[in-house]
């Protein structure tokens, strides 16, 4: 969860809930189902974030809608298994921890969340964050 509220609180009873209802290990807010979605972008950044998706989906097969947010709820023992074998830096991370729990089986459900941007500070996002994820995307596509 960013602690810039652009995940806002307001979604954690429907994480809580949909994980004690189906028993995930992970709950991931999603902005690219039906009742998602983003507020505040530019096209760029549209763009940027559609494609980052567009291409994992296309390699790596997550059963996921939305590899590169943040915004989730993990079991701790889930969390701490996947954490200790993630070795990507920066958005890539993301990816990597919803990809090998992907991998392993574990049980992971998705909430429709409305990401709003930050109103204060600015993005991470760059060339060398963009370097970044490609790179992790090539080594999950050739390690899991």
């Amino acid at each position: 969860m960013d602690a810039d509220l652009s995940h806002h609180p307001k979604y954690l009873p429907a994480f809580i809930r949909k994980q004690q209802e189906t028993g995930a290990d992970i709950v991931t807010g999603t902005r690219y189902v039906k009742g998602g979605g983003v507020h505040g972008w530019d096209l760029r950044r549209k763009l940027t974030s559609r494609g980052a998706n567009v291409l994992a989906q296309t390699l790596l097969w997550p059963g996921v809608s939305d590899l590169t947010g943040s915004f989730r709820l993990y079991k701790k023992n889930i969390f701490e298994e996947l954490i200790n074998s993630c070795v990507s830096k920066g958005y890539a991370f993301q990816m990597e921890l919803i990809v090998r729990a992907s991998r392993k089986g574990c049980n992971i459900k998705e909430v429709p969340i409305t990401f709003v941007d930050r109103v204060y500070g600015t993005s991470k996002l760059g060339g060398s964050e963009i370097i970044q994820y490609l790179k992790g995307l090539l080594l999950l596509l050739f390690t899991t």
